[in-house]
């Protein structure tokens, strides 16, 4: 959860096509495969009716051993397929990864190969990755997301540091050594930014950070200065300070921090900003004497309106879809729970117990910090069947997680 500030100044202690044929008995057998297995790798896959995106789609596994069999075991079943033997699935995968990862994707009912390819970029990991990317692209018609990127708050001792990996949480590595407590990071356009608070200065002030480490300075203002949100296009950042008095929300340059604009002015307590994905429009918490809502406003400015989110308790934390139907939030009743409303505003769906709910690329799967004996850990949960799969290489206490899209 993002941690506010008074509008004095405090120090910080207060606060991751081919198959091998065998052996054939005559050659002209041998050929005729190939040239259908190359037709099918260019091919695009094409199902007869697209899945209802609710529904569990049975699929099996055969021929991949070792990381591979886990990594798309995994990606395929954080997207809404079920794992099951071959005589019970709709789709069988066939392949081997003893060289190359290879795999063809055939529809059990119908005997149609829909995809027949080899993968070569990369490690074994990355190739299962490319697959099952693929097949999710092809069955559900929706983006790929097993070679995307998260970013992340980790505990360290008695700090954090922001971590990026792969989404699977994978080949993390800090980007930040602070040595403070830091907070709410913010991916930028194309993956090559972040945005986030810390308190290396013995203050909370916002920082925009490149994969190189070179970082700069966006709002270093006396008071509060957290929940910075890049827009879509990379130009400006949305965020909240305090040094005119009362938490408000205010835009700027996303290169220098120039431009500064207050978008609202009351007495009332703004937080946790999130950007329309066509940059038209900011979602926010605004919050008064306990009642908290969820509010949309331009970011040139003019009136704030309402979102109406009926059920929805005390919103905070909202994330806009990048396709633009839905926002996901966080609902503070007695215990923290994740629920999605139309980006028009309406009746809520209360999905999952968790927190700092972030929208994947696909606009289908949302990554959350989940609590689990007593520590906290991420968890991918996929909006239309309401499964959860806890990420499998994971840091102790990491949350906050932001996704590059």
């Amino acid at each position: 959860m993002i941690f506010f500030r008074a509008p004095k100044r405090a120090n910080a202690h207060q606060t991751e096509t081919l198959f091998e044929l065998g052996s054939l008995m005559r050659v002209s057998a041998l050929v005729l495969l190939c040239a259908v297995l190359q037709v099918a790798a260019q091919q695009e896959i094409k199902i007869d009716k697209t899945a209802d995106a609710a529904r569990v789609i049975p699929i099996s596994l055969s021929g991949f051993s070792g990381e591979v069999l886990d990594v798309l075991r995994y990606d395929l079943a954080v997207v809404g397929f079920e794992i099951v033997d071959s005589s019970e699935a709709q789709y069988n995968v066939t392949g081997s990864n003893t060289g190359n990862v290879e795999g063809r994707l055939i529809d059990r009912i119908t005997k149609t190969t829909l995809l027949a390819k080899r993968y070569s970029a990369g490690t074994r990991r990355i190739e299962a990755h490319a697959l099952a990317d693929d097949i999710v692209a092809g069955l559900r018609r929706i983006p790929g997301i097993a070679r995307t990127r998260i970013a992340f708050k980790g505990q360290t001792g008695a700090g954090t540091e922001i971590y990026v990996a792969d989404y699977d949480g994978a080949n993390a590595i800090p980007i930040t050594a602070d040595g403070a407590l830091v907070a709410a990071p913010c991916w930028g356009l194309g993956g090559k930014t972040i945005c986030y608070t810390s308190y290396r200065s013995g203050y909370p002030d916002i920082y925009t950070q490149d994969m190189s480490g070179k970082r700069r300075v966006i709002a270093k203002y006396p008071g509060l200065n957290t929940s910075a949100a890049i827009s879509p296009d990379g130009s400006r950042v949305a965020m909240i300070l305090s040094k005119d008095g009362t938490t408000d929300l205010y835009v700027c340059n996303a290169s220098d921090g120039s431009n500064l604009k207050r978008l609202t002015k009351s007495r009332d307590l703004e937080t946790t900003p999130c950007w329309s994905p066509d940059g038209r429009t900011i979602c926010f918490v605004s919050e008064a004497r306990g009642t908290a809502s969820l509010y949309l406003i331009s970011p040139d400015g003019g009136p704030m309106r309402r979102l109406r989110t009926a059920g929805a308790g005390k919103p905070t934390e909202p994330d806009w879809s990048p396709d633009g139907t839905q926002i996901v939030f966080t609902s503070q009743w007695r215990d923290f729970v994740i629920c999605v409303v139309p980006a028009q505003g309406g009746e809520i769906t209360t999905l999952v117990n968790g927190e700092d709910p972030c929208w994947a690329p696909n606009s289908r799967t949302v990554i959350f910090a989940n609590r689990k004996q007593g520590k906290r850990v991420l968890s991918l949960l996929d909006v239309p069947t309401k499964r959860v799969k806890d990420v499998p290489k994971n840091l102790a206490g990491c949350s906050q997680p932001s996704w590059a899209r």
